[in-house]
Parts: structure tokens; sequence; C-alpha cells
């Protein structure tokens, strides 16, 4: 018997026993910026009042009520909230009613394309433009009859701007799995007779891509003169060079990657892992009830962080601070506000949003949360970081790549419409300009299986530009895609990089130089 053991073990029963004495004392903490002051007739145990964490319940209040007031006339967009999206009469939907194979499920029975147009279809349907969106834009890249809103791409569009409408004409669709109009998870499930909601299939890049032909056969159209796209619309546009390359004559990507690297993957698996944490989620069944606003605004906080840079916001919000409001009244002297304006000291920090960097990026969040469908950002972008274009990964899918083209690319339509001349020769000379192009000094380990599945856009003009403030797509991934393009045997790839301080949205605001860029190439 071990004795000794016995008796600790007894000890410890007899210390168990007693009743346990508190070794501490409570203290009140001090809420910043809502705490009791000297003199102040504020209780000391009141709780804090945070305005920014009350607008949640607030904003589902006001979902609530317009639910309730518009019950009687349901919208004619579906189940889910009424989203910020086009007016349905302002676009076109093409249905296609036969199955779309999908890289990674068993094909879509069948699906719905919204899209808008520009310009005038030549009579030989040879000057169409194709233009890709990024992860949550419309088809409303530009204003129209039909909407005279501005578009997203607005400056970009119309006579003698990039995309010329006096030579071409621009087709741009809500991509498949959106919810602008395009089939995604707040559709109809046809054989349930409810939204698909996340049991909808996960999608590709390259399925919205095959969708987007699916449009241009029904509309006659053999070839396109080029393929343009900007961030996810980048992605597209290699993607249908890479499965068309005789039906694609160029290619522009801007701002994007031809394989998305580990920092991507991470920003968007965290905006996806704050939607999901939402209750309003409900697995994605969230179409009879309340959708994930709060999982939704912070997402959107997260990829704001993404599309702009830190020199942008150093020189427009600095560390500058929210002005507080000002207050007049008697009865407010003793309140949080008036404590953090006291003279006698410095102000009092809020844990809500203070700085102005803060305040931008809570109406960043605040605007965007109910204009998009929280299962389609979750599909999307999901989308976006499966896409890998090395010859592995391809294999994988089970693509097989396609041959290069086989004929010379397309003339501009000022050129096309003139017989055959030395100018002819001479603009696809200046588009041979790479001729020849060493590997970088320290290539990354898959440039050359890079190069290798980029091998059937070797005969295709390419245009890429990078932005040397983007941290979402950093400038190091379009000339990863520049290089192993010229590795692969493309002679007409053309790069640059541009300056400036808007990050990853410059494709959106620097009208000259992306604007002159596109247009320079194309025409």
């Amino acid at each position: 018997m071990n004795v000794v053991g016995s008796k600790a073990s007894s000890k410890a029963l007899r210390l168990l026993s007693k009743p346990t004495v508190p070794r501490y004392r409570s203290h009140p903490i001090r809420a910043a910026s809502q705490c009791s002051t000297p003199g102040s007739s504020n209780p000391p145990h009141d709780r804090p009042h945070f305005p920014c964490v009350d607008a949640h319940a607030a904003r589902e209040s006001r979902i609530i009520s317009s639910r309730s007031s518009s019950s009687s006339a349901p919208s004619s967009s579906g189940p889910e909230p009424p989203y910020a999206r086009p007016n349905p009469k302002s676009y076109k939907v093409y249905h296609h009613d036969a199955p779309l194979p999908l890289v990674y499920a068993d094909p879509l029975p069948s699906f719905d394309i919204a899209y808008e147009t520009w310009g005038t279809l030549s009579p030989r349907k040879d000057n169409v433009i194709l233009l890709h969106t990024g992860l949550s834009a419309s088809s409303h890249a530009a204003s129209t009859d039909l909407n005279p809103a501005d578009g997203w791409w607005e400056k970009f569009i119309g006579p003698g701007r990039a995309l010329d409408t006096n030579q071409f004409f621009i087709i741009c669709t809500n991509v498949l799995g959106g919810c602008y109009g395009s089939t995604g998870p707040s559709s109809i499930d046809p054989t349930t007779g409810e939204p698909y909601a996340t049991r909808f299939p996960v999608l590709s890049i390259f399925d919205m891509v095959r969708a987007q032909f699916c449009l241009l056969d029904h509309l006659g159209i053999e070839r396109l003169y080029a393929s343009v796209g900007s961030s996810m619309g980048a992605m597209q546009s290699l993607a249908a060079g890479w499965l068309f390359p005789e039906r694609v004559g160029k290619v522009v990507s801007i701002s994007g990657t031809a394989r998305s690297s580990p920092s991507a993957i991470a920003m968007r698996f965290a905006q996806r892992s704050v939607l999901m944490a939402d209750p309003n989620w409900k697995n994605g069944f969230y179409y009879d009830g309340l959708p994930p606003h709060t999982g939704m605004k912070l997402a959107r906080q997260i990829a704001t962080i993404t599309y702009r840079s830190g020199p942008e916001w150093d020189l427009r919000f600095g560390r500058k601070m929210r002005k507080l409001p000002e207050s007049n009244d008697a009865a407010d002297a003793a309140s949080p506000l008036a404590a953090a304006q006291r003279a006698d000291r410095p102000r009092v920090p809020a844990l809500c949003p203070d700085f102005l960097i803060e305040t931008y990026l809570d109406h960043q969040g605040e605007e965007f949360c109910l204009k998009y469908d929280a299962n389609s950002l979750i599909y999307i972008s999901k989308a976006m970081d499966l896409f890998d274009m090395t010859a592995p990964a391809l294999a994988e899918l089970r693509l097989p790549p396609p041959a290069p083209r086989t004929g010379p690319p397309p003339l501009p339509p000022s050129l096309a419409a003139h017989e055959a001349s030395p100018n002819h020769a001479q603009y696809h000379h200046l588009l041979s300009h790479s001729k020849s192009h060493p590997p970088p000094p320290n290539p990354p380990l898959h440039l050359p299986d890079l190069a290798a599945g980029l091998r059937p856009l070797a005969n295709t003009p390419v245009l890429i530009l990078g932005v040397q403030s983007d941290i979402l797509f950093p400038v190091e991934q379009q000339r990863e895609v520049a290089d192993a393009l010229r590795i692969a045997g493309n002679q007409m790839v053309s790069y640059y990089e541009l300056g400036g301080v808007w990050g990853h949205d410059t494709f959106l605001l620097d009208v000259q130089n992306v604007g002159g860029a596109i247009r320079g190439f194309l025409s």
C-alpha cells in the first residue's frame, strides 16, 4: 500500500472540499471613449455603447421592414433581398437549354447569361470584343439607352475610347455563378423549384468562358477580334484564348494572373470564412430569411484592403481621425462624446471607427453588403482560387491543350476594310516586337510548367498590364505570364508596368495609361 500517495490524496480532497476564497478584487474597466469622467453623473458600471455594432441590428430591422412592406409585390429579381442589381429590363438574357459541361461537376442542365452590348456589329461580324468582368461586376460596363447610369468601365467604352465603339462591337456578360441576371446559386433550380443555394455546382473560370461562347454561338459570332479583361476578367481572357485559339484574335490581360498565388487565395479564404461564419448564412440556404449581411460587410472590408495600396491611403487619409459631431445640448455634457472632447486631456479613442481609414472601410462594407449575393461571392472567389494554367494543373482537370492558332492575327477594322498592302505586313511586324526574350534571372520553379501550359497561346497577340502598387495581383505575376508566353514561343507579347498608388483598382481609374495601352494594342 502506498501510504504517501494515500495521505496526499486525502489532503487534496480536504482542500477541494473547502470553500474557495477569492484572491482578487474586481475593478471597473474603463471602456475607450465610453468611461465615466470625474464629476460625471454616469454610474461607473454602465455598459458602453458601440454604434458600429448596433448598426448590424439596425440594418437587420430595415431588411425585415422592407420585406414586410413589399410582400404584396414580390421582386422580379428572385426570392433573395433586393440587391442593387441592374433592372432586368436594361439587359438582355440568353437562355441556353442544352447541358453545359463543367470541370468539377456533372453538366449544368441549362443556364441564363445576362449581357449588354455597345457599338455596331459589322456585316462580317469580325469586329467583336468580349469584355470580361471582375468578381462582383454586372454586365453594365457602360451606359446604354436602356440604362443611362454610368457603368463600371464607363470612361473606357465609347467613341474614340479604349474600346472604341466607332470600330468595335463590345459584349459584356454577367458571369455564370453571378447574381445580376446570369444563373448562379440564387437562381431557381428547375428540378426543385427552389434556389440552388449551395447545391449549385462548384465552377471553374473555364466553365464561365464556355458559357460565354455559347452566347457567341447564339449570336452567330464565329471569331472575336479580342478578348479583354481585368482582375478575374484577366483570367477569363487568358482562358478564352487558351480554350479557343482559332476563335480569339487577341488577348488583353490586365492586373491578372495565370496561376492564383497562395497570398491571394488566403485573402479570399478569409473573406469566405467571415461570411460563412455569419449565423444568417445557414449553409447557404438563407433565401427565405435574412441574408448574411454582417458577414458580407466584413468580407468586403477585407477585400477593400487588397484593392488599393498603403501609399494611396497614406496620401488620402494619413492618420487623421474622424471629426467628432458638435453638440450644444447641456444634457450631453456628461456624455462619452463630451468626455472625449474635454480640453484638459487628449481626445479619448473610440473602439468603433475613429481613424478616417476605418470609416472608409466601414462605409465600403456597408455599401456592398446588400448589393451582392453571398453565395455568388463564395462560388466565384473559389473559382478564382482554383485557376492554374500550368501544364500539370490543366492535365489534372482533364483539359487537353488545343493547338495554337494557325492563321495570322486579325487586322484592325481600319486596315481590314482595305485591300492587302504593305501596311498589313508592317502591322504584323509591329506585333512581333519581342522576338528575343531571355528567361528571367531567378525564375520561379513553376515557370517551365506555366510556359508549357500556355503553349496554345503561342501564336496569339497578348497585351499584359501590371501595376507596381497592386498587392492582390502583384506585378511579379504579370511578368511571369509575359515570361511564360515568350518561353512558349509567343513573339507577339506586349508587356507594360504602370506606376501610381491606386493598387489593384488602377484598371478602373487610370484612363490615360490603361486606356491608352489598350487602344494602341487594339487599333
